[in-house]
């Protein structure tokens, strides 16, 4: 089978080239794993943080890509919970120990000794991948393979984050960035009855923001109209990080989704910090939480902003992430 694997971390554009397609044996699976027929695999941020060496490697020649959707092949031994021709949906959380002290008190995202697909086990940017079928979702049948990719990571995680953001029923949710995760997190906001403020450098980003109907859109680092119950902070900049809590009203939270950030700049206790505002990470996410999300996408018919690439060209594809090329977000097809 052809896959693409990571060989020299470095700039996209680079000369060095980082990744490289390859010609692999198929793998086969263990105990508990099934085989799926790759159809499509959504790009992710963190496949450029990846890519580009922001996130070291977890071993050589590792296949990026975790929002995967394909067709069961194979069963490896033990395993039954889906049957070949089935379709399943790979995520980034790809397994846990289930023995430490987070798994057992249900916070398995703060595993301790977590797998995750596409850095450490590899992931969707091949013909084929394996995945513990524990780990893998059912996917709604009211949402096209496309569609369906940007769910699995973007979806879920962006799902978490509103969660951490602690917005009440009918607060003021800002949200800061507005790419593939951002898009699909406004959605579910507003279904919820949330008055939701964009704020986002790129026209083609703030299009998309007043196409699906938020309250207000304006630049990364502009106020917004009111001051926020929640926010969350999507892009990977640091330095908006304190114009976000000066944004957030008495007692809100500001949850940062991303896996990497730059670095945030000194903060300004009685400014940014005071009158209760919290700043607090998303860690991956639980199996429930995608399992919810996904509930909630069909429920309400939330839809990805997607643009197709075919398998052989991921390459241009996150070199138009990385350039801010497209919005919502990218899909490799087989």
């Amino acid at each position: 089978m052809k896959a693409w694997i990571v060989e020299h971390p470095g700039p996209i554009d680079g000369p060095d080239r980082p990744l490289r397609r390859v010609e692999r044996d198929v793998p086969e699976p263990g105990p508990g794993q099934i085989r799926l027929r790759v159809s499509c695999c959504g790009v992710c941020r963190t496949d450029l943080h990846l890519v580009e060496g922001d996130l070291e490697p977890r071993r050589p020649g590792v296949v990026p890509g975790h929002e995967v959707v394909g067709l069961v092949e194979v069963l490896g031994p033990g395993a039954g919970r889906f049957a070949p021709g089935d379709r399943v949906g790979v995520p980034w959380l790809g397994g846990t120990d289930g023995r430490c002290r987070f798994c057992r008190r249900g916070d398995e995202n703060l595993c301790l000794a977590p797998t995750f697909t596409g850095w450490d086990v590899d992931g969707g940017y091949a013909d084929a991948c394996l995945v513990d079928e524990a780990y893998a979702y059912v996917l709604p049948d009211s949402v096209p393979d496309e569609q369906a990719a940007p769910l699995l990571c973007a979806g879920i995680i962006g799902y978490r984050a509103l969660r951490c953001a602690a917005v009440p029923q009918g607060g003021r949710l800002g949200i800061y960035g507005f790419g593939g995760s951002a898009h699909l997190t406004a959605q579910v906001a507003l279904h919820l009855g949330m008055r939701v403020h964009v704020l986002t450098r790129g026209e083609a980003n703030q299009e998309l923001a007043s196409e699906l109907g938020v309250d207000s859109v304006g630049g990364a680092t502009d106020t917004p109209p009111e001051p926020l119950d929640g926010a969350i902070l999507f892009a990977p900049a640091g330095g908006l990080v304190p114009l976000a809590l000066r944004a957030l009203d008495r007692g809100g939270t500001l949850a940062v989704a991303g896996i990497w950030l730059s670095d945030i700049p000194a903060l300004n206790y009685s400014g940014e910090l005071f009158e209760e505002r919290r700043l607090r990470s998303v860690t991956a996410n639980t199996r429930r939480d995608g399992e919810e999300f996904l509930g909630l996408a069909d429920r309400f018919g939330i839809r990805a902003t997607t643009t197709a690439y075919p398998m052989a060209d991921a390459p241009a594809a996150l070199a138009d992430l990385a350039h801010g090329s497209f919005s919502g977000a990218a899909v490799l097809h087989n």
